[in-house]
């Protein structure tokens, strides 16, 4: 007992930050305090236009930006992540927030949070390097789309409809403004997602988001634009932690909703870690400790009236290009936005609604790498199919259902290449010391199969019964050695045929059984039936050799002379390759 809560103990300790982390801070401060403001200037519209997308208001954006974004830093496995709103985690809250309210949101928040912190503990980081690419590219491309469409009523200036589904948000936000065009926030959105695309171009390094945003502040102030809606009042800080939006009665709804909170969050933070790990020489991120620190960001951002939050990709990559090299450049990205939070918030409610709607414009459409989706159509037909149906899935469905689906149809078409690769040949026999004739009445009685691949559920009924209905011969043997793995199944099917061949007078000898194979063999009652009366042998030339003994005692051929009964040579062994 002393032991496993030693364990426990050592376990917990080491998703703890260290000594190394300190170390890693004061190694190159001045780096990391220019990379941090240069990223906070980046995340302020994105904190405050993922926090209105979200349903929940600017401030919700703000307080998960400061919060999530210090503690994921501090906790975190990677020195480079930033932390905090993200498009993909608002496409998620949105319908949460149309059925459950704000309460509901922020109680998903801190059950997500809880997930991760478990996931953590139990060591589930590792695993979830077995998603696919062309599901990671689909739904981020589904992700975009989505993002884009949230947009729109904003953009066009006209009050949200009802509802969650974006596709029919979007297109009663398009008939509302046919019938009453607002062309003052369409223009304010268009313009701010152009300086910002153009601008990325021509000069990467300046953050032209945060320059479009005043500007477009600017002019709706002086020009005294009524129909440039702004964001609204903002609290002059974060509110006190609080748990009075927790209903412990609607623990059991929200579970479903929490756990596809949480399955993002992992996702799209070890995404983004390994995203910065790529951008960089030397960084490699903890996925465990990544899990643990998004556990306690999302355990903390609720109590302050924070949205869940993820590593963001955008944000991590503008860290890591500005020369970040530990963990303080994330810090100071979260200072910088708190003191925004406490000396400008009157000036942050008066940006104009569109403006900030021209921004994740912009960010949607710079989240689709066109070569990425290149590359990844004409890679496979596979690759493809599964890239289009999870940004489908995304687009009409939502982001859990589309990861589902994508892992759904990458894992059968994964199963059916295998199970292709799965091959029965027949091979001719080996000489060996035989005669020519002897040889050519051994082959009228004898037939050999090598099984190349996997013989498991996938695989073993194609090939299999097409051995079953091999034509009239004495003796079978089965070269197993090249055999890559069996399941029950596999052997279970195995063992139909070999009794439908021995129904049918027909013997199966077997060769190169592995010695890792012999447990499922036996589990089912395969092993028995291919071993009865020694019928299973080392190699192919012993089971030759066991195949003429057998038809020497039914008198199909003429025993051998006795100067030729000698062991099989040396030469003619082979290990059944």
């Amino acid at each position: 007992m002393r032991s496993s809560f030693g364990r426990a103990g050592a376990r917990f300790t080491s998703l703890l930050p260290g000594r190394a982390d300190l170390a890693e801070m004061r190694r190159n401060p001045r780096r990391d305090l220019l990379a941090g403001l240069t990223v906070a200037v980046v995340a302020l519209p994105l904190a405050l236009g993922f926090g209105v997308s979200s349903g929940l208001g600017a401030e919700a954006g703000l307080a998960t930006a400061v919060i999530a974004g210090a503690l994921a830093a501090i906790f975190g496995g990677s020195n480079l992540q930033v932390s905090g709103p993200t498009g993909a985690m608002t496409v998620v809250l949105v319908p949460i927030v149309a059925e459950y309210g704000p309460g509901g949101v922020l109680t998903v928040g801190l059950m997500a949070g809880v997930m991760l912190v478990t996931l953590a503990v139990l060591k589930a980081g590792k695993y979830m390097r077995y998603v696919p690419a062309p599901v990671v590219e689909g739904f981020t491309l589904g992700i975009a789309c989505v993002i884009g469409l949230q947009q729109i009523p904003n953009a066009l200036g006209v009050p949200k409809p009802a509802g969650d589904r974006v596709l029919v948000v979007t297109w009663h936000a398009l008939q509302e403004f046919a019938q009453h065009p607002n062309w003052t926030a369409s223009a304010f959105a268009v313009a701010v997602a152009a300086v910002m695309l153009i601008g990325a171009r021509w000069r990467p390094t300046i953050p032209f988001s945060i320059l479009a945003v005043i500007a477009a502040t600017i002019v709706a102030q002086l020009a005294g634009l009524d129909a440039a809606k702004p964001i609204g009042d903002l609290p002059s800080g974060l509110p006190a932690p609080s748990l009075s939006f927790l209903d412990l009665g609607s623990l059991g709804t929200l579970l479903a909703p929490a756990v596809a909170v949480a399955a993002l969050a992992a996702l799209e933070s070890l995404l983004s870690a390994s995203v910065a790990d790529g951008m960089t020489v030397g960084q490699k991120h903890d996925p465990d400790r990544e899990l643990f620190g998004q556990g306690l960001a999302n355990i903390a951002a609720p109590l302050f009236g924070g949205v869940p939050a993820t590593g963001a990709i955008a944000r991590t990559a503008v860290n890591v290009r500005t020369g970040a090299s530990s963990r303080l450049a994330s810090l100071v990205h979260t200072a910088v936005l708190a003191v925004i939070v406490f000396a400008a918030a009157p000036l942050v409610s008066r940006i104009p609604l569109a403006a900030l709607a021209g921004v994740l414009l912009a960010t949607a459409i710079r989240m689709v790498e066109v070569g990425s989706l290149k590359a990844m159509a004409k890679a496979t037909r596979s690759d493809a199919l599964i890239l289009v149906l999870t940004a489908a899935a995304t687009l009409a469905l939502d982001l859990v259902y589309a990861v589902i689906i994508g892992l759904m149809v990458a894992g059968a078409l994964a199963l059916r290449a295998v199970a292709k690769q799965a091959r029965l040949e027949e091979v001719p026999l080996d000489r060996g010391d035989h005669s020519a004739e002897e040889h050519a009445l051994l082959a009228e009685h004898i037939v050999a199969y090598r099984i190349d691949g996997p013989l498991f559920f996938a695989a073993a009924h194609r090939f299999l019964l097409e051995l079953a209905e091999v034509a009239d011969v004495r003796v079978i043997i089965l070269r197993m050695s090249r055999v890559t793995t069996i399941d029950a199944t596999g052997a279970l099917v195995l063992k139909d045929v070999v009794e439908k061949l021995n129904r049918r007078g027909i013997v199966v000898m077997t060769s190169g059984i592995r010695a890792g194979q012999r447990q499922v063999l036996d589990s089912v009652g395969a092993l028995e039936l291919l071993c009865r009366e020694g019928r299973e042998y080392a190699t192919t030339p012993e089971a030759i050799q066991g195949a003429r003994t057998y038809l020497e005692c039914a008198g199909v051929m003429p025993p051998l002379p006795a100067q030729r009964s000698r062991p099989v040579s040396e030469e003619t062994e082979e290990t059944v390759g």
